[in-house]
Order: structure tokens, then sequence, then C-alpha cells
């Protein structure tokens, strides 16, 4: 029987508790734990998925292998092995079996208040935007395109990072206020690389990238991908086999909780109704063909 992960809650110094993951504070290491607590409208939903702490952290480290030699990350050790895991923690430290495979090492790094964001095609509040104003982000983008199509070129449109509310998206000038004048022009080049590698990786097998974020981060000196990268949290994936311009496409995601959330009539403030049980397998199931086909193993 599977274990459903709310919080991780180890005997180890706190770093931080975000939406979803429990991190902790190994000295120059961190232990990133990936719980099964989802969030939709920026509130943390009652119900959590089951089995979606192990796709995000196993197709987090899938994707930082895969694309380590295109940019550093910070990954150390995925731990999917015991053995591979024990060595970075305290001796009288035992990490429960069912937290191996949602959890990894990894440098800690001075993070990069901004939200890296690659939009691929024109969807969710960039379709919104631009069929009011005609760009993207504030950027101007060419006429009579629909809704779910694929942009003439990838797009970086940054964000800010908010703890809570909404982010915000950055012009270039406000983007180098936070980050300075040189980081910029990495931030962007370092993900419209990574997007670019792979959105031709997820063709192959049948998911379309439509858009997706990226964290950063600095260590030593050195920017390096943090955080998680290229998840059904982090990016918008659609079926190849089901994309058609000019509507919405059904995504590998929370789609299903946003829909019933928003025919439920709540008004996305806390506290958020519980879930109904085939909403929640719904959604299970989604992450977990995502990463069965992105990376041809199962859970």
């Amino acid at each position: 029987m599977s274990i459903v992960l709310s919080e991780a809650n180890l005997p180890l110094p706190l770093f931080c508790r975000g939406k979803v993951r429990d991190t902790y504070d190994l000295g120059d290491k961190l232990l990133i734990v990936s719980t099964d607590r989802l969030s939709a409208f920026d509130v943390v939903l009652p119900n959590p998925i089951p089995d979606k702490g192990l796709v995000l952290n196993q197709l987090s480290c899938f994707w930082f292998e895969k694309t380590r030699h295109i940019v550093p990350n910070h990954l150390i050790t995925p731990t999917d092995k015991l053995n591979s895991l024990k060595q970075y923690l305290p001796p009288n430290i035992t990490l429960p079996d069912y937290l191996i495979s949602r959890s990894m090492i990894t440098l800690k790094a001075e993070r990069v208040p901004v939200e890296c964001v690659v939009r691929g095609y024109l969807s969710g509040s960039a379709w919104a935007e631009y069929k009011e104003s005609g760009t993207v982000s504030g950027i101007s983008a060419p006429k009579g395109l629909q809704e779910s199509q694929e942009l003439p070129e990838p797009l970086f449109t940054p964000t800010t990072k908010a703890d809570t509310g909404h982010d915000q998206p950055l012009s270039k000038k406000e983007l180098e206020n936070l980050v300075g004048k040189t980081t910029p022009s990495d931030l962007e080049e370092k993900s419209l690389a990574i997007y670019q590698y792979a959105r031709d990786y997820a063709q192959g097998r049948g998911i379309i990238i439509a858009d997706t974020k990226f964290e950063f981060g600095f260590v030593d000196g050195k920017l390096v991908l943090i955080d998680e990268l290229l998840t059904p949290d982090s990016s918008r994936f659609w079926d190849a086999s089901q994309y058609s311009v000019g509507r919405s496409q059904p995504s590998f995601d929370k789609q299903p909780v946003r829909d019933w959330l928003v025919d439920s009539g709540w008004n996305k403030e806390p506290p958020a109704p519980m879930l109904p049980p085939e909403v929640v397998k719904a959604t299970t199931n989604r992450y977990r063909e995502a990463y069965q086909r992105l990376t041809g193993r199962t859970l």
C-alpha cells in the first residue's frame, strides 16, 4: 500500500517549507523532500495527491541528470538508493523507506529571486494578455495568432517569485534592478537552451512542453539550476496526439483540480474545499502518465 505524504516531519533543522516541498538544512547541503501536497490558485489544498511527490522528485532528478551537459545544477544525488543518501545524513538520523524516492540531496545555493518562464506556445495567462493587447508579458507578438498556437520563437518572460500571492511579470529593467546587469542575459540564455532541448526530447515521446519555469541560484559564484525541473507542477505538458490549435489543450497536470474548484464556486480564498475521490484519482493518473511517457520508466 502506497504512503500519502503530507509532511516529512524529520528530526532535522527545517530550512524552509514551501507549498509542496519540505527542505532540511544539512550544513552546506540540503535534503529536499517532495510531498504530496497540492496547491491551486496559490492555496494549499486539504487533499494530498497520492504519488505526486514521487513524480515531482524523480522527474526532476531525471531532467537534472539529462541536462547537466547544458547547464550545471544543484543535484548531488537522487536518493533512490538508501546507501547514496546515508553518507550525507547525521549518523543518528534514519530516513524512512517511504521517503527515499521522494528526496534528493543538493548543494545549498543563493537563490536568484526570479521565476525564469519560457513560453513556446500561446496559452494560459499569455493567451489572455495576447487577446487583450497583442503582447505576451509586454513583448509584441505577431498578429492573428490563435490559442495554443506555437510561437515563432520561444519567449523568455521572467516574473517575480512571490512567497505569497501571484508572481508578477518583470521588464528587462526591473530584472536588472533585481539581479544586476550581467545576470539577466545568463538567465535567458540558459533558460532557452534547457527549454529547447527538453521540448525536442519530449516531442519524441508524444508530449508538447507548452511552457515551463526554471529557478537558478549561485554556488561558489557559478549560476546553477535549482529547485525542480520540468515537472507537471512547473510546466504545461500537452498530449501531442490530441493537440489542436484554436482551443485549450488537455494537460498532464492538476487541471482536473482547477476545473473542479472553479465549478464548485469556491472563492479562491483559504480554506479550500475537500476534493472528491474521482478528482484526486484523475490527478494522480495524469502525473504518473507524464512521468512514464517522458522517462520510459514506471514508478
